[in-house]
């Protein structure tokens, strides 16, 4: 039987991340509305701070367990006490850094309740993204594209840098019979029609979310996630065509089982409200 948490992992179109060590911040974060909220024990916090930042997400988890937690990566001081106190605890853990050892390793510290999202944010981590995907207790990758950008020698925000990586995930969530994965944060947080046109990018080429980093860039995110009216259209005159019964075609598209399936796709994300 699938977990509430995994099917939250599963299912999420927008992440927010809101730093561990600022619990007055944890609420907001919730009522900005994303599908999951991340509360970040890594990039966010000072090391001076990690120990009370863990103090603090464990105590927002007892009353909040549908939020998710972004561990220190293996190899720092913080990772396994990091793994330790979620171990029992009905969370998703995001999981940076991810590699097929690290995020072995990672779920048999964890055990059995909690499930994975893999951020893949290393060239190894690419290469060997198929592998990743199929560790149990994973249920999403999702890109690091600025701790990739810092080993490539590249620009996060350049596209033809990152299309290897972004098809790679892609591939490997299909593979594995993953939904689609997650994209990287958009640093521009003023900018709304660069995020738009970011997640309409990823969305292209088979992401499913996208990583946000303030609660002004989720309902952008969402709607750039959702089908548009025109694929909605599209969508209900293949399934009124198929209805009819029989062989046919719609706008001179032949109407077989890979379209049909394309298109119940998309109502259903439709119907969801997210971009999954």
């Amino acid at each position: 039987m699938t977990s509430r948490a995994a099917t939250r992992a599963r299912e999420a179109a927008t992440l927010l991340f809101v730093p561990g060590d600022r619990p007055e911040r944890f609420g907001k974060a919730m009522a900005a509305g994303p599908s999951l909220v991340v509360l970040d024990l890594e990039d966010a916090v000072a090391p001076d701070r990690k120990e009370y930042a863990r103090e603090q997400v464990v105590a927002w988890l007892e009353e909040n367990p549908e939020c998710a937690v972004r561990v220190n990566a293996a190899g720092t001081a913080w990772h396994d006490e990091d793994l330790t106190v979620l171990r029992r605890r009905r969370c998703t853990v995001m999981l940076p850094k991810a590699e097929p050892a690290t995020t072995r390793a990672a779920g048999e510290q964890l055990g059995v309740l909690p499930v994975v999202i893999a951020l893949v944010e290393t060239a190894r981590g690419v290469l060997d993204a198929r592998e990743t995907a199929t560790v149990p207790n994973v249920q999403r990758l999702a890109l690091g594209s600025f701790d990739l950008a810092a080993e490539l020698g590249a620009d996060p925000a350049d596209r033809d840098a990152f299309v290897a990586a972004r098809g790679a995930l892609v591939l490997a969530s299909a593979a594995a019979g993953l939904p689609g994965p997650i994209d990287g944060v958009t640093a521009d947080l003023e900018n709304e029609a660069h995020l738009t046109d970011e997640v309409h990018y990823a969305r292209r080429l088979g992401f499913a979310g996208k990583l946000c980093v303030h609660p002004k860039q989720v309902p952008v995110a969402a709607a750039a996630l959702r089908p548009s009216r025109e694929e909605i259209r599209w969508a209900q005159s293949i399934l009124d065509a198929a209805d009819a019964g029989g062989a046919v075609a719609v706008g001179g598209q032949m109407v077989d089982k890979p379209v049909l399936e394309r298109a119940q796709r998309v109502l259903r994300q439709a119907r969801e409200g997210n971009g999954r």
